[in-house]
């Protein structure tokens, strides 16, 4: 299947976000890590200065910078305003203001494409169910803002899959926010929990120093028995 641009609303998030969303600690930072659907985050960046090994996968990379940008210059100023015409739908504890959102918004989009610019190998064109990486190449994966949140777009099934594909390229694997788009949990995250449960692993639902989403502070930790 073609993979089209146009469908795609690039959003990139920072480091200190990540960090907040999956409760990184400095002895996370110091393992191997590769992000599940990152988009224009500079997590990989910022996280590869201090010396993480990190790769992102996404089927965005499947395009050049420009393009990339020319999206981003598309969609961006519709996604504010969307946001600024629901204000009262979000807590604003940790962004503040509109404007503040903005900015690192554009701030981390921005030095994804200084990066992503040079083709570095640790951007990967590829998307969940099926990641071209070989087993138990990492210590962690992550997924943010991606599983879950599109439970009524994507099924259980996608969701099954995906989940799996984590667990066979990492020993552990984290996803946030465990919410859909109507803001409420999940409906794929129980059955996930219990087939998960059922194998062996363990699942455990943290609650995170961050909600931008009411209620949404809340983290799927997944890790091998």
């Amino acid at each position: 299947m073609t993979y089209s641009l146009e469908n795609v609303v690039p959003w990139g998030r920072t480091l200190d976000e990540y960090a907040t969303f999956f409760a990184l600690t400095d002895d996370d930072l110091k393992k191997s890590i590769i992000g599940c659907g990152d988009g224009p985050a500079s997590f990989n960046m910022e996280a590869t200065a201090r010396g993480t090994k990190v790769v992102s996968c996404d089927p965005i990379y499947a395009f050049n910078a420009d393009a990339i940008r020319q999206r981003i210059d598309e969609t961006y100023p519709v996604i504010m305003a969307q946001t600024a015409a629901h204000q009262e739908q979000f807590l604003w504890n940790h962004y503040k203001t509109l404007d503040n959102l903005a900015n690192i918004r554009m701030q981390a989009m921005r030095r994804f494409l200084e990066d992503y610019r040079d083709g570095p190998s640790r951007y990967i064109a590829s998307a969940l169910p099926d990641l071209p990486i070989a087993s138990d190449s990492f210590d962690l994966a992550l997924s943010s803002h991606f599983l879950f949140l599109y439970s009524e777009q994507l099924d259980l099934d996608f969701h099954q899959r995906s989940v799996d594909e984590m667990l066979r390229v990492a020993r552990e694997v984290r996803i946030f926010p465990l919410l859909d788009l109507t803001v409420q949990t999940s409906s794929h995250l129980e059955p996930i929990m219990t087939t998960l449960g059922q194998r062996g692993y363990h699942c455990q639902i943290e609650t995170v120093h961050y909600e931008f989403q009411r209620g949404g502070n809340k983290m799927l930790r997944i890790t091998r028995s």
